[in-house]
């Protein structure tokens, strides 16, 4: 019996720290894929489960995360050339493997995109890297199409708006910290040129039926402690699944927005265009490393 009261508060202790712990400690705390804590993985990964899932007595965790393997995916920008691409003559170009916009207050891109032609696609998904300098904002848009909406006009400032280069969907959004609000914004989805505006804050899971309001359904964490992991000026990873109504953005590894939506007739549930955003003046917007794996 004191052998397993022992037992039983060593557990109790155990419980109590990893509740003390940040979020970063407790995972670090498991046992993680391919680490010296866990037995030889790539044996265990060979061995037949049995009815329960366990392999030799143990249950695996996933592969870990893998941002660079594209197995299956198919690179959308060459690197060189914006070959597919078409967006305001002037404001994009290739740098150093990297699309690059700019927006100066000389020489005002507007709101402005850079849209690709090679594809319309649903269900997906796709990574790219993303930096964004001086100020402003950008964002990846997907499930989009191209057209000026009725009631949009161009800034004060900026060139008339071109129906080629405008877009109306959902977009993952990124942007510099200008201010309080712009800190918040990177990994939300927000609906471009539709009155939905900003569909999921970051750190939210919504769902949304034809004629309602989108209802919170849950909670990824606190917003201001996730925009800890957006990379101001620098370069980020930011994934983005889709399928079906289920949309998900993961931003240098960490889910930021989920939504579900069940309106079939949604803007954000239809085969679209994929572009990317440059906002405001002064910006500097680049991309690298797009990559989109479909499925039919």
């Amino acid at each position: 019996m004191q052998v397993i009261g022992r037992a039983q508060d060593i557990a109790m202790a155990m419980a109590a720290s990893l509740l003390l712990m940040t979020p970063g400690q407790a995972a670090w705390a498991q046992v993680q894929p391919g680490s010296n804590s866990e037995p030889d993985r790539a044996a265990l990964v060979q061995v037949k489960p049995d009815i329960v899932g366990l392999r030799n007595g143990r249950f695996i965790e996933p592969d870990p995360m893998d941002f660079a393997n594209h197995t299956g995916f198919t690179s959308i920008f060459d690197g060189k050339t914006l070959n597919g691409w078409d967006g305001r003559p002037g404001v994009w170009s290739v740098d150093n493997g990297a699309i690059v916009g700019v927006s100066t207050p000389e020489h005002n891109a507007g709101n402005t995109f850079l849209v690709y032609h090679g594809i319309e696609e649903k269900d997906f998904d796709l990574k790219l890297e993303i930096k964004v300098e001086w100020g402003g904002g950008s964002g990846i848009q997907y499930r989009s199409s191209t057209g000026i909406p009725p009631g949009r006009v161009a800034g004060k400032g900026e060139p008339p708006l071109d129906p080629r280069w405008v877009m109306i969907g959902p977009q993952a959004d990124f942007w510099y910290p200008v201010n309080n609000m712009a800190k918040e914004y990177s990994g939300q989805l927000y609906s471009q040129n539709t009155s939905r505006g900003i569909v999921v804050w970051r750190g939210q899971v919504v769902q949304s039926f034809a004629g309602e309001v989108p209802q919170l359904v849950g909670v990824i964490g606190d917003r201001t402690r996730l925009g800890a992991f957006v990379k101001d000026g620098a370069w980020n990873e930011y994934t983005i699944i889709a399928r079906g109504g289920v949309i998900l953005h993961i931003l240098n590894g960490r889910l930021m927005a989920v939504l579900i939506d069940d309106d079939p007739a949604s803007s954000n549930n239809v085969s679209g265009l994929i572009g990317l955003q440059i906002e405001g003046a002064p910006c500097k917007v680049s991309f690298r490393n797009l990559w989109l794996r479909k499925f039919d």
